[in-house]
């Protein structure tokens, strides 16, 4: 009856109200037709006339066309943010207010993004930025490198991954140990894990283990052939991930409710057959989300490894990147890493927010 009610009071019913929230949709229009000109109509516009050499991309931004595109989408923008706050509390149902202040927002973005390009057109040097920045031409003949740097990268943050977890669950199950003895020394490897930079970490057990006194874990098995600098990179990462693990761990379990561990050792389990069977299958479903994201962290984080010096087929995207800046002095080719490294995240941070959406809706009622 509630909902009913709800839902009848959320439609427009006088000739009125229906003006009103069809005006909403129009403004709702206004928005997107404003922040899509402004962004999207001016990359587009930049790039018609092609990103090789890189002058011509400096005239499609500073063409008339683009210049129209631009004036335009600030027109519709200005014209979506005071039709929208100006009308947005006379409208009749909730789900038309939300239109027009979402349609004032848009248009907010389109106006902010479009004069800092105009601004960026008049008063800035489209063409050396575009040149040092955007300069397509000198990446010819470094495709490859890319792809190597993307593969080597996903190795190291996976690898650092999966064992990081590994080490993590071990740690985090000493954490929790009641004895003293059994803590302490989890707790000193979790704290001065993560209590000490990545790149010191590495900086260390390169140059402290592998130079100081003489230890150079290469990898040479078949096909697997891994440099000493790579091998301990894999090793440091192992070891950082698992520090953070462990905490991610510790939560997880301590965040069910220790009913499910009585209820389990009432069965006749013992202690690490109750956390086995009844509270870390449960656990592991609230630290996916987290450990995924640590993932994501590690992913960048690879880019560290340029201190260690690797061999020309074992680096990783950024340090692909420095090798070609330094041979050309053009920074596309930090552009082209931030493209590998959006290219790789962005996936992994969807599929993240995915699975903690559907995590959370299957974790009601979990301890209760």
């Amino acid at each position: 009856m509630t909902t009913e009610r709800g839902s009848q009071l959320d439609r427009p019913e006088s000739p009125a109200e229906h003006r009103l929230a069809r005006s909403a949709a129009v403004i709702l229009g206004l928005g997107v037709a404003s922040i899509g000109l402004a962004l999207g109509g001016t990359v587009a516009s930049t790039a018609a006339r092609g990103i090789v050499p890189y002058r011509r991309l400096v005239e499609g931004l500073l063409s008339t066309p683009t210049a129209v595109i631009l004036f335009v989408g600030l027109g519709l923008g200005a014209v979506a943010i005071a039709w929208g706050f100006a009308s947005y509390r006379l409208m009749p149902t909730k789900r038309s207010r939300e239109r027009a202040v979402a349609g004032a927002v848009l248009g907010i973005q389109a106006v902010v993004v479009g004069l800092i390009i105009l601004a960026f057109r008049s008063f800035g040097n489209p063409e050396l930025f575009i040149k040092l920045f955007f300069n397509a031409g000198v990446l010819e003949g470094h495709l490859g490198a890319f792809v190597r740097g993307a593969v080597n990268t996903i190795v190291l943050a996976f690898t650092g991954e999966v064992g990081g977890i590994i080490v993590g669950l071990f740690l985090a199950m000493l954490a929790m140990s009641k004895r003293a003895v059994v803590r302490a020394p989890a707790r000193v490897y979790i704290n001065f894990f993560r209590g000490t930079p990545l790149i010191w970490q590495l900086s260390v057990f390169y140059f402290g283990f592998a130079i100081g006194l003489g230890i150079r874990p290469a990898v040479d098995v078949g096909p697997i052939q891994l440099s000493a600098p790579y091998t301990i990179a894999v090793i440091v990462f192992i070891l950082n991930t698992g520090a953070y693990a462990a905490e991610v761990f510790r939560a997880g379990i301590q965040s069910i409710e220790r009913g499910q561990l009585e209820a389990a050792r009432s069965l006749g389990m013992s202690y690490p057959q109750a956390m086995r069977y009844a509270v870390i299958p449960q656990a592991v479903r609230r630290v996916i989300p987290p450990l995924m994201n640590e993932f994501v962290i590690l992913i960048k984080d690879t880019s560290l490894v340029l201190i260690l010096g690797l061999a020309v087929g074992e680096l990783e995207l950024y340090t692909t990147a420095r090798e070609g800046y330094s041979d050309t002095f053009n920074a596309s080719f930090f552009t082209a890493a931030a493209i590998g490294y959006l290219a790789i995240t962005l996936p992994s941070i969807w599929a993240v927010n995915r699975l903690e959406r559907r995590l959370r809706s299957g974790l009601v009622g979990v301890g209760a």
